[in-house]
């Protein structure tokens, strides 16, 4: 297979397509989180906790997936998570309309499951095409984020006043709505079967997380969860930084711009790096950049260390996170691949809840650069550690 079958891929299409616009929504949300919470909530304080619910959703829906695609497929897991957040937009939409804030807030729960069900998207990818092919089709698979950051927030600004006496309700109902649209595409796929085996007993299934004590593994988990832990830990609290220091809402928000583009367009290049360098060798790298990145961070407060600092975290998340993803799927067989994979995105969910939670205590608290510090001895220890370590056979 070459990359122009990858490209000419059916199975490939049909998920690229399914994601892209189911992934739309996640701009969106980003967006109407706190600006619904602060219209409903009782309090400023509690403004972010739709916001915050919708992150820890992950914690608890990530596993429940991946075990549900192990038994009955991929496609019926993405189904599921596309209606999940049609539901959840259209719970939102009634919960503007009602001013029920403890709706809103169930419907952000939904909302953050459905995006932790989108996560295995690039699995899916990798099980559409031959071994040697993985890491290209994995990294192609999260170009879609780089069109969702753009065409996410033009569906809300089209929409969130198509209620009218309701502002942000017609983006929730977009949200609903692009849903909807989303699992269309995956009626074109065809995905292999999964493998439906007996339900495990105790014994057996205590044997198959013995798979998790493998070093590879444990590397592929460790990376993808300090890629994304760290990637959360400096993007959250950067608007709030900037702010502080004087600079305005408009440029904050260009510096955010910046890191997401930074994120994701580099996926149509990292699986071909992969391909030529090997996986170890980007891992090292996306940990590099993103201890780098920390470093840029720590030296100094102007615009240049913020939009440097964020478009470095950027390109280290993507080659950090597409090599974790490949060392995980090269690691597993396929009979456990959707326990593995579970406890991956779950372990990569708590790593974000925790991450986000602590850095708005730490910049409030603390400042900037302390908390940059902080990231900076997190990757250091972890970049020792990959470096040291002696590479896993595939």
């Amino acid at each position: 297979m070459s990359a122009s079958s990858i490209v000419r891929n059916s199975n490939f299409l049909g998920l690229l397509a399914a994601n892209t616009i189911l992934s739309s929504a996640m701009p969106m949300l980003i967006i109407l989180g706190g600006l619904a919470g602060l219209m409903l909530a009782p309090s400023t304080a509690l403004a972010t906790l739709p916001a915050s619910i919708q992150t820890m959703a992950g914690l608890f829906a990530a596993g429940p997936f991946s075990l549900l695609m192990g038994r009955l497929g991929r496609r019926t897991g993405f189904l599921l998570g596309g209606v999940l957040a049609a539901l959840g937009g259209l719970a939102a939409t009634v919960a503007l309309v009602s001013g029920n804030f403890l709706l809103l807030c169930a419907a952000h729960f939904a909302l953050g499951a459905a995006l932790s069900c989108y996560q295995y998207f690039r699995f899916a990818a990798a099980e559409v095409v031959t071994s040697e092919w993985q890491p290209v089709a994995i990294s192609l698979m999260l170009t879609s984020g780089l069109i969702a950051a753009f065409a996410g927030p033009q569906v809300f600004i089209a929409t969130k006043d198509a209620l009218g006496a309701v502002p942000l309700a017609g983006a929730y109902a977009a949200v609903a709505g692009v849903s909807i649209v989303g699992v269309v595409p995956l009626a074109f796929v065809r995905m292999p079967t999964a493998d439906i085996a007996p339900r495990p007993t105790n014994t057996n299934r205590f044997a198959s997380l013995a798979v998790l004590r493998r070093k590879s593994v444990r590397s592929a988990v460790l990376l993808a969860a300090v890629s994304q832990g760290v990637m959360v830990f400096l993007m959250v609290p950067t608007p709030l930084a900037m702010i502080g220091c004087g600079f305005s809402e408009a440029m904050a928000g260009d510096v955010i711009r910046w890191h997401v583009v930074a994120m994701f367009a580099p996926s149509f290049f990292t699986g071909f790096l992969i391909k030529r360098f090997g996986t170890r060798r980007i891992a090292l790298t996306g940990l590099a950049l993103l201890t780098v990145s920390a470093m840029a961070a720590a030296t100094g407060l102007s615009s240049v260390h913020f939009y440097g600092s964020l478009i470095l975290l950027g390109v280290g998340w993507n080659f950090g996170f597409i090599a974790a993803t490949q060392l995980l799927a090269s690691a597993v067989t396929s009979d456990k691949k959707s326990m593995v994979q579970g406890v991956n995105d779950t372990v990569i969910a708590l790593a974000s809840t925790v991450f986000a939670f602590a850095a708005g205590a730490i910049v409030a608290g603390f400042g900037w650069i302390v908390l940059a510090c902080i990231a900076l001895v997190i990757l250091v220890m972890t970049f020792g550690t990959f470096a040291l370590e002696r590479p896993h056979p595939t």
